[in-house]
């Protein structure tokens, strides 16, 4: 027995939903309702309810008696009966509803299942300074690319695929099971044309009814300017081709970049650790640093402290996405401390120590020991 509730509340829709809306729900539900699928209790009681309010409120018809008077006032056009009456349009509906999310249609053409080329993949490795600047690089590489014989199709030429005699070109093939509560209707691709609708008579000698053959092939990269290390170039069809006329597949450029001898790349940032010694960050000093340009002379000032970042606004990697826009060198500042001084070099700066009131240790280590034997 079907429950007296409002087809409304039943497709789970507003009484001002439009037709698309009142399919869309009715798809939704059919599919998580529909007993086939669904092994809860009263699934098959949900099913005829959402079916028969369906049926009435897909015709207009129907819709406006049920508005103005409710089920009473529809008499013999009521939804009830068969879950495939005039609503479904044969059993459309629901096949629909089963199959519209998976490429499939009751009514639609027939559905290509012509197979796509591979996607390839090439390493490519470049230096430093043509990953910053960008260049244009020739790459070869084999794959199996169209026969030029039979233009990809994989038939003599002359000659022309046939459609299948065992799908009728549709690439598939549909059975009708009976149900309870009617017929189900399956797809399967066609094992006799691997799901083309197509079959060749006489095959292409060249490549043998496959329209692919192998040959060596030669193109031109654009690596663009900024690219870093583990970055991939995409080329749109330049893989393999796909068999008998199948959409080609795709080429990946990995690209690999050699490291710089003195800079560090992070993303657009470059950093360069610059050694100088305690004279030179006391006094300050003139000193080349490298740069994507080249070596650049620089200015340090006096009292420069270890760890000080001197930054080079805009000298940086220029950005993948923004044309014209470039990150920083960072200049990081490293000071050495002399682990062997001279007889001179030790004086001068414990005469410096004694100028600041600092306390060192005096002398050479002979020194020091003579003073503890003493």
């Amino acid at each position: 027995m079907v429950t007296e509730r409002d087809y409304y509340e039943i497709l789970e829709i507003e009484r001002s939903a439009g037709d698309a809306e009142i399919k869309r729900s009715f798809r939704r539900l059919a599919q998580k309702w529909h007993p086939d699928v669904n092994t809860e209790a009263g699934s098959e009681v949900r099913f005829k309810e959402i079916n028969e309010a369906y049926q009435v409120l897909s015709d207009p018809k129907r819709r406006q008696i049920y508005d103005v008077v409710g089920k009473s006032g529809l008499g013999d056009m009521g939804g009830s009966g068969s879950p495939f009456g005039e609503g479904f349009g044969g059993f459309g509906d629901l096949f629909d509803a089963f199959f519209a999310g998976m490429g499939g249609s009751a009514t639609g053409a027939r559905r290509s299942r012509r197979q796509s080329g591979s996607d390839l993949r090439y390493d490519l490795r470049i230096t430093f300074d043509e990953a910053v600047r960008g260049i244009d690089k020739e790459i070869d590489f084999d794959l199996l690319d169209r026969c030029l014989t039979c233009g990809g199709s994989g038939a003599t030429p002359g000659s022309a695929p046939v459609t299948c005699t065992a799908c009728g070109g549709r690439g598939e093939i549909r059975s009708v099971r009976q149900t309870m509560l009617g017929q189900m209707v399956n797809v399967t691709p066609c094992n006799r044309c691997n799901g083309e609708g197509r079959m060749i008579d006489v095959p292409c000698q060249a490549c043998r009814g496959d329209g692919r053959v192998q040959r060596h092939k030669k193109i031109r990269v654009t690596v663009p300017a900024g690219i870093d290390e583990g970055h991939q170039i995409r080329l749109s069809g330049e893989g393999e081709a796909g068999p008998r006329g199948g959409t080609p597949g795709n080429l990946y450029v990995a690209v690999h970049v050699t490291p710089h001898a003195q800079l560090r790349r992070d993303g657009t940032e470059l950093y360069y650790e610059m050694q100088m010694s305690i004279a030179q960050a006391a006094l300050g000093t003139r000193t080349r640093i490298p740069t994507i340009e080249g070596e650049e002379e620089i200015e340090v000032r006096p009292g420069t402290q270890p760890g000080t970042e001197i930054r080079l606004r805009g000298r940086g990697v220029p950005h993948l996405r923004r044309p014209g826009s470039r990150g920083d060198l960072h200049v990081m500042v490293r000071v050495n401390v002399p682990t062997k001084l001279s007889k001179r070099q030790r004086q001068l700066l414990e005469d410096l120590a004694a100028e600041s009131g600092e306390v060192v240790l005096t002398g050479g280590i002979f020194d020091r020991m003579k003073d503890a034997i003493g």
